[in-house]
């Protein structure tokens, strides 16, 4: 499940508890910035984002409302052939396991139906992104995305386009997802072909959102929530956004000299500026102590958003807090990477080494049976 910024809503009372699917609960996300904790150093700016351009409450509600009473699956006839469907969800789970291999071997922890359900997620998600940084990515354009969308609707409607989109039919018709993320990402992608510079961090969050806030939203309802930790859903849900925003600006840092080189600078420019820096720091790939100190205000912010994504992780289904607490354990790993590349992100790709990631299940599966939660 993946903000200095932070979806906020206030807690349920025992009437809302007792009236779920009608409750109306307020959501306020603002963006939280925290400061490098050091004398003489400009602070972070603190932004606000308005619910009503994100409308997140929207996809939180829809998705509660089509809940079932075991709160994880909502169960309709199979449409297709098992065996077309085996095929489909096998070539899904190959393709995760070639690209995504830590993501892979968290998903592995799950159950049978909701490690498919995943893994069918995973490959529109990617396909999606592909669009725009792919081999083809040369073509895009706005109609390419308008059709991509066309296919998006066709498949949530029960007319998939190929195999691998009737992976995703099938996954949307077993568990309650929504529409909006899917086509929120297809705007994220939108936003990647007709900018490549950010002026500050209220449109970074923006596009952040677009393209892994969403995938949170996507997948929370195929993780499941502990049924007792239902009446929380909505804060349950702005802990998986952040979690999607922690690790968006995650990949933005481990990236930046590599986005250089495609003219792509994934960085508030006015904060470059606080600093005295700009693109052409970016594009020198030089580590200097301006940059240094720059880059560890940015991470401050990026754990400050798995941190606020922490306190999700224990209200979710207990068969997939495993794979949760991997992937947040993971990408905070990453940043720990970047500190120990003395933050050279510009000639250097900081990663998390084989042995480790093994090492870290252990601890990540401690964290998931953990009974930190009090209700």
């Amino acid at each position: 499940m993946a903000s200095a910024v932070s979806i906020l809503s206030k807690p349920c009372t025992g009437s809302v508890i007792k009236n779920r699917r009608n409750s109306r609960q307020e959501f306020k996300i603002t963006a939280r910035v925290v400061a490098p904790k050091k004398p003489n150093l400009p602070e972070l700016s603190v932004k606000s984002i308005p619910q009503t351009d994100l409308r997140v409450q929207e996809i939180v509600q829809r998705q509660l409302q089509t809940r079932t009473d075991d709160h994880s699956i909502c169960r309709r006839p199979d449409q297709f052939h098992p065996e077309f469907l085996e095929d489909a969800f096998e070539r899904c789970r190959e393709i995760c396991a070639e690209y995504a291999k830590t993501f892979y071997l968290g998903t592995r922890f799950m159950t049978e139906e909701r490690q498919k359900a995943i893994w069918a997620i995973y490959v529109w998600c990617r396909r999606t992104d592909e669009l725009v940084d792919g081999p083809n990515a040369i073509h895009m354009s706005d109609m390419v995305l308008d059709r991509w969308e066309e296919r998006l609707h066709d498949l949530f409607n029960g007319r998939p386009f190929d195999m691998l989109d009737a992976a995703l039919t099938d996954t949307v018709q077993k568990f309650p997802l929504d529409i909006k993320p899917f086509r929120d990402m297809i705007e994220g992608m939108r936003m990647d072909i007709k900018k490549s510079r950010y002026e500050n961090f209220q449109e970074l969050y923006q596009y952040c959102y677009y393209v892994a806030g969403t995938v949170s939203l996507m997948t929370v309802p195929v993780i499941g929530m502990a049924p007792e930790a239902i009446w929380d859903a909505p804060n349950t849900y702005n802990s998986a956004v952040s979690l999607g925003i922690g690790n968006q600006l995650t990949n933005i840092l481990r990236d930046v000299g590599e986005d250089a080189l495609r003219g792509r600078v994934y960085l508030p420019q006015d904060e470059l500026s606080q600093f005295g820096l700009c693109d052409e720091d970016v594009y020198s790939r030089r580590v200097t102590d301006k940059w240094r100190e720059f880059m560890k205000g940015q991470i401050t912010r990026a754990r400050f958003y798995f941190n606020e994504a922490e306190e999700g992780v224990p209200k979710l289904d207990k068969d997939s807090r495993w794979t949760v607490w991997s992937a947040l354990m993971l990408y905070r790993d990453i940043l720990d990477a970047i500190e120990e590349n003395d933050y050279d992100n510009l000639t250097k790709r900081a990663y998390v080494g084989r042995t480790k990631k093994i090492l870290m299940l252990p601890l990540a599966y401690t964290k998931s049976v953990s009974p930190s939660f009090a209700f």
